[in-house]
């Protein structure tokens, strides 16, 4: 089964039950914000909008590739323009000096604050990278263009 591009349904539903703080202050009692992080994985994993946690299974594990992935820098607010409320990261994510002659199709972006509950699953073209800088160029921070919309 191939990968594919969703918002995780079990974020839908966290998200009404208070889970996931994406704000640069915080709103909720007795936590400070919380920590998002980015997964890169195999084309031939199966991840998608069932994706409730972060795994390790299907995640690549190239030189100067840490399992787990890397956190996202996150000082941007979630804002919202008409009927979509959206975020995007406020820095791009990079991996630097990366090995992965497996091909890799998919970025998992989860809260690691909140038990590595899933957020979204990300798909972009099949990539190897021998010895180079892998970088996901994240969107314009808009209600059109933004990672994550909610519309």
């Amino acid at each position: 089964m191939a990968n594919s591009a969703a918002v995780c349904v079990s974020f839908k539903t966290e998200l009404l039950q208070a889970y996931h703080n994406f704000g640069t202050t915080v709103t909720r009692a007795g936590t400070g914000a919380d920590t998002f992080k980015a997964a890169l994985y195999l084309a031939s994993a199966s991840l998608g909008s069932g994706t409730t946690a972060y795994s390790a299974t299907g995640e690549i594990t190239g030189t100067n590739y840490t399992a787990g992935g890397s956190t996202v820098t996150n000082a941007t607010a979630p804002t919202s323009s008409g009927t979509t409320a959206y975020w995007t990261p406020s820095a791009n994510l990079s991996w630097a000096n990366l090995t992965q002659s497996t091909a890799f199709d998919t970025a998992l972006l989860y809260n690691s604050t909140q038990s590595n509950r899933a957020v979204a699953v990300y798909t972009f073209g099949s990539q190897t990278v021998t010895a180079g800088t892998f970088t996901l160029t994240m969107p314009t921070n808009d209600a059109t263009h933004a990672l994550l919309q909610l519309n």
